[in-house]
């Protein structure tokens, strides 16, 4: 009788409680503390931030380290954790990882090394970086992408003109990352994405938008005037780029478009911060159900409670088991058949959405003030059907993926 070949593990070895026991830690005397404060204040928590640095959480060796997890499993616990403490002031931490992680996805080695570690800074000289691919007309609809990048061959410079949105750090960052389209008549294929150093004339904040929820994190337009960056800060290098825009003319098949490669690799850590933030609330709404009385009895004792909570713990365990799956298959190099990376995604941020609300509604008055946080968290947990892929988008990936058939 043959031995069944090993599969994936899902028990945490003891770095990763470590990890996640540290990052617990921290989120609970740090972030929490001054959550309610900076969501009410709609600014960026820069004292915050410090904090993190210090701690070593904010540093590119910690992310560096998550990211090359064997198991796939640091970034997930890193999320989870962080977000339970608060997702406007973790999203403000981590919003510098999509840039990191865009370079690092379709940079050459040279420019993960220079532009990576600029990204971050150091404790006291904190940097920041931002994505910047959604734009005013083009957010599901990528093909829609009207932000041009013109080569100049007498001076090795390529020209950004356009205007970006809802980016997360947008202005504010010291290296953006933008997509933009290098051929128009190859749509998603023909886009590519460029690095904008510190400093660089022409780029500048928008609009600054007052969010419903995670409003600790920046978000803003980003607009770019002939905004001139070497030749060597498109990722890739024009090698690379000229050989995939010819295959893409010859009909050849291709891996797809510079937003979606980064938004891939990214979902199931973006699904991680839903489970966190939808844990968060299913914690107070037990701790409060089993204190608060009705009825000569705790509300816990009644059995639509009861079965409330009991169906907000299946959901969260499920949705933080799609994302350790799909992290796990990604560490592992193993294709998404069935786009396990948008069902985390889609699960995980339905189930926020959802926990969220029957928080609120065990916590009944209190759960609608802000003298409690369920309140502050259903609104965070909102733009997680929203952002990086909608609902809508999850569900035509999903089903594109699994019936080969060109779903409109």
């Amino acid at each position: 009788m043959t031995t069944p070949p090993a599969g994936p593990s899902f028990e945490l070895g003891e770095d990763h409680l470590e990890l996640r026991d540290w990052l617990h830690t921290f989120a609970a005397d740090v972030i929490r503390p001054a959550a309610a404060e900076w969501d009410e204040r709609e600014e960026f928590p820069w004292p915050v931030l410090e904090e993190a640095a210090r701690a070593g959480v904010y540093s590119l060796d910690f992310w560096a380290t998550q990211s090359v997890d064997e198991t796939g499993l640091g970034i997930p616990v890193t999320m989870e954790e962080l977000f339970w403490g608060d997702a406007g002031i973790a999203l403000s931490i981590v919003g510098t990882t999509l840039a990191a992680a865009a370079v690092s996805g379709s940079g050459t080695p040279e420019q993960v090394g220079e532009w990576v570690p600029q990204m971050f800074g150091a404790p006291g000289d904190l940097k920041l970086a931002a994505f910047c691919s959604s734009e005013p007309d083009a957010g599901s609809d990528v093909g829609a992408m009207r932000t041009r990048a013109r080569y100049d061959e007498a001076t090795d410079e390529w020209v950004l003109t356009g205007t970006k949105t809802w980016a997360t750090n947008g202005g504010l960052a010291d290296v953006h990352v933008v997509t933009a389209v290098v051929d128009p008549e190859l749509r998603t294929r023909g886009q590519a994405s460029f690095v904008v150093p510190p400093g660089t004339k022409g780029l500048a904040q928008g609009q600054k938008f007052a969010k419903h929820g995670i409003r600790a994190s920046h978000t803003a337009e980003v607009v770019l005037d002939d905004v001139r960056v070497p030749g060597r800060c498109l990722l890739g290098g024009k090698e690379k780029l000229d050989a995939r825009l010819a295959r893409a003319r010859d009909g050849s098949s291709g891996r797809g478009n510079a937003s979606m490669a980064t938004f891939e690799r990214t979902r199931p850590g973006v699904g991680a911060q839903a489970v966190g933030i939808a844990r968060a609330a299913y914690e107070v709404a037990l701790d409060y159900a089993r204190t608060r009385e009705q009825f000569g009895k705790p509300i816990i004792e009644n059995q639509a409670i009861a079965f409330a909570l009991a169906d907000m713990r299946v959901h969260i365990d499920a949705a933080r088991l799609l994302v350790w799956r799909a992290a796990w298959m990604g560490r592992q190099g193993k294709a998404f058949d069935a786009a396990e990376g948008s069902q985390s995604k889609l699960y995980a941020g339905e189930t926020a959405v959802r926990v969220t609300e029957k928080a609120m509604q065990i916590l009944g008055g209190n759960g609608y003030t802000r003298e409690y946080p369920v309140e502050r968290m259903a609104r965070d947990a909102k733009i997680y059907t929203i952002f990086e892929g909608t609902s809508e988008i999850q569900r035509l990936v999903i089903a594109r993926t699994i019936s080969g058939a060109p779903i409109r």
